[in-house]
Order: structure tokens, then sequence, then C-alpha cells
């Protein structure tokens, strides 16, 4: 068996935790990779029978009634029982998944669209916190017919 000197040993154990999350966890959906067990079932069970339609760019603002913290990259914005809307931001957004600090919208006009910014402010001491950035709304919906 051949010999790892220690510097390249120091390296593959450093690059152990970056290689394991590329392993999916939960959900097979898209930026799912990254879930733990409960967010991946907090995933499946907000989207449990309802099939995604085409991204849209902006969401109207009377579109949502309830934001849901997924993890620090995925949001979804409830609109009814049937819909819901799927947001994987444009990056990680640190601290999001905790749902402890208040997020402030940087919003022009009346909806929230691709691109715009965000950023977190503690509760307790108010200091703003990381700046993240919306990616395209994805529409998921109960098939026409489904009463559940």
């Amino acid at each position: 068996m051949a010999k790892l000197n220690p510097m390249a040993a120091a390296l593959l154990i450093a690059a152990m935790p970056l290689i394991a999350s590329c392993a999916p966890a939960g959900s097979g959906e898209p930026g799912a990779a990254a879930l733990t067990p409960k967010q991946a079932e907090r995933l499946d069970r907000q989207l449990a029978g309802k099939i995604p339609g085409e991204p849209i760019r902006c969401l109207p603002n009377y579109r949502s009634s309830d934001t849901i913290r997924v993890s620090d990259n995925i949001l979804l914005y409830r609109s009814g029982n049937s819909l819901v809307y799927r947001n994987d931001l444009k990056g990680s957004c640190p601290g999001l998944a905790r749902d402890s600090d208040i997020m402030v919208v940087q919003q022009f006009g009346s909806s929230t669209c691709e691109g715009d910014f965000f950023h977190l402010v503690d509760r307790s001491s108010g200091i703003r916190g990381p700046t993240c950035v919306f990616g395209g709304f994805v529409p998921y919906r109960k098939p026409a017919g489904d009463k559940g």
C-alpha cells in the first residue's frame, strides 16, 4: 500500500467535508445536495403532490402569503394550498435556515425578482448579516382535479 506524505494526508483530511457535501442527501431536487435530513423532509412535505412549472422571473407580492425557509439556499413562497413557489438562491445565504434573523428585501416595485437582493438582520442586536440574491421562482402546482 502506498504511503501519503504528511502534507498530502493533511490536504486530504481537510478536503473530506467538501467531498462529502457533494453527495446528495434527501430530495433528488436541484439544490438539495446540501440539505440535512430534516430540511429535505420539510422540502418534500411542502412540494408533495405538486408538479414544477416553468420558472418566472418575478413574484408579485400578492401571490405569496407565507415564506418558508428550507435551507441557506432554498426559500418557498406559499400561495394558498395548491401553489408553492420555490426559489433557489444564487449562492448560499449563511444563517437563513436558522429562521431567527429578519429578512430585509430590497425591492423595486410591487414584485420580488430574480437578481434582487435581501439581507439578514439579527433580531436582538440589529446587526446586519449577509447580503443574499434571489434566483428564479419555480411554481409547483397540484395537478388539475387533485383535491388533496
